[in-house]
């Protein structure tokens, strides 16, 4: 998430009650998870097994629960709970402001697209030209669409991310201060939900056609061309290179990558990353082949147990 204007490190800290290493007017233009920040950004960490991979980022400040030595040509901002100061600084900068219409004024809607009533359109959304919104869909704050989109019926963009700290008082939950992001001539499918990024964007690439009753969590990238049948449920932080296949009742992993040209047969627990080209089935998942030769097998030898 970029800021409106650039910021300091001293106004920043400011805001937050923190104390900071660098100088007051070191320049800071927005602030990100770690997958998906820029020089510039704020970052933030609360373990000490993450702290190296904070520290080396490419953010250029660290928003960091200990003091530590502070690398070359960065800051850090010193707090007792990053988690708690990243919210603020969300909320701060990206407050949420509350429609009251069905389509907000501050929306813009292209030309020749077709507005199906009972359809919500929040503030600041932007909609292509030649698309098709069907009934009962809602469309939260800064949603992008591009154009030739179809969306069905009670699909939702633009919900917060599942994202949750435990503490001892209950679940604290991370404000999300991202988007929805549609490319050109997608398809959505009806009752399907696409949450936005915490501080990023969750993005569906030109040409994608989604089926109905498909979940994408947040953050996560869907390229080009691909094909995600019903009742999929993808998690945050997933990266889904062009031209996927992936059939009904697939369940994923978060933060792992389908390559290019893979096909994920129906009821597969994505574990792990694979690699593009090939099929895949079965969970723990495994490439179709091999999993096929195994079930046989274990029938096989069933067979042989029965026989003896």
């Amino acid at each position: 998430m970029k800021f409106k204007s650039v910021q300091t490190l001293g106004n920043v800290a400011n805001i937050i009650n923190a104390t900071f290493v660098g100088s007051s007017d070191f320049e800071i233009t927005g602030i990100n998870e770690i997958h998906v920040v820029e020089k510039g950004d704020i970052v933030f960490v609360d373990h000490p097994k993450y702290y190296d991979k904070a520290l080396n980022s490419a953010a250029t400040t660290i928003l960091i629960n200990k003091k530590v030595e502070c690398p070359f040509g960065k800051s850090l901002l010193i707090s007792e709970d990053p988690f708690r100061d990243f919210n603020k600084l969300i909320t701060y900068f990206n407050p949420f402001n509350a429609s009251k219409e069905s389509i907000s004024s501050s929306a813009i809607i292209g030309e020749n697209t077709i507005i199906q009533p009972n359809v919500f359109i929040g503030n600041h959304v932007i909609i292509g030209k030649n698309c098709i919104i069907h009934p009962n869909v809602t469309i939260y704050n800064h949603c992008v669409i591009g154009d030739h989109v179809t969306l069905h019926a009670n699909s939702v963009l633009g919900a917060d991310a599942f994202y949750y700290k435990n503490r001892p008082e209950g679940y604290d939950k991370l404000i999300s201060g991202g988007r929805v992001v549609i490319k050109d001539s997608v398809d959505i499918g009806a009752s399907c939900t696409i949450d936005r990024g915490v501080s990023g964007d969750t993005t569906i690439g030109e040409g994608t056609k989604i089926d109905n009753q498909v979940h994408v969590g947040h953050d996560s990238i869907i390229g080009e061309k691909c094909l995600i049948a019903s009742q999929t449920g993808i998690a945050g932080c997933v990266i889904i290179e062009d031209e996927v296949t992936i059939w009904g009742q697939v369940g994923t992993n978060s933060g792992i990558t389908i390559g290019k040209g893979a096909v994920i047969l129906g009821q597969t627990g994505v574990t792990k990353s694979v690699a593009g080209g090939k099929s895949y089935f079965g969970t723990p998942i495994s490439e179709s082949r091999e999993k096929l030769k195994e079930m046989a097998e274990i029938k096989r030898f069933l067979k042989e147990i029965k026989k003896s």
